[in-house]
């Protein structure tokens, strides 16, 4: 899948948006608008960004739960294979179990408090009363999906696309402007 990112300045574009999509059978699972009016998309029937969208809570989970996999691997394993603990071997596998779901809830914290990486580079434009439309497709749609928004909404521009899936080792990007 592949996100394809727009922005519009008003919510009746917006809207507007959403109904032309839907009538060409993007579902809400594939629609996802940001802007800093929530109250202006609820009211109008959007269907806003989830806080997975606008957080990096499940880049940064995924971050913590492979680096309690690597911590678990490193003492963890030792450990039972040298028999330290004298423990059975159940309970090496849920302490094993623990650590990587302990990591993964720890990175949590840290990626509930940050914008995701993809949105970040809207953030200017969408504390400026912009809404950032996101648009997830399969690749052999998104000439589909361009079209229709260059035929129908001349007023939103294509920022940019991303795969529509989470890299937990992904830097955050610059925006890219496309034509």
């Amino acid at each position: 899948m592949i996100r394809l990112f727009y922005l519009v300045s008003s919510i009746d574009s917006a809207k507007e948006i959403s109904d032309d999509l839907h009538e060409h059978g993007v579902t809400d699972w594939r629609f996802h608008i940001v802007s800093k009016d929530e109250a202006g998309l609820y009211t109008h029937q959007l269907h806003t960004a989830s806080i997975l969208d606008r957080t990096d809570l499940p880049r940064y989970v995924e971050r913590g739960a492979i680096a309690g996999f690597v911590l678990a691997l490193a003492f963890l394993v030792p450990m039972a294979l040298l028999d330290v603990l004298q423990m059975p071997a159940a309970a090496w596998i849920a302490l094993f179990i623990f650590v990587v779901v302990a990591g993964g809830w720890v990175g949590g914290f840290g990626g509930i408090q940050n914008e995701n990486y993809r949105i970040e580079p809207f953030h200017q434009d969408i504390e400026a009363g912009k809404y950032l439309i996101m648009v997830d497709a399969p690749k052999e749609h998104i000439p589909k999906v361009k079209e229709l928004m260059t035929k129908n909404h001349p007023e939103a521009r294509l920022q940019g696309h991303d795969s529509s899936f989470n890299n937990p080792f992904a830097r955050k990007r610059r925006r890219t402007r496309q034509a």
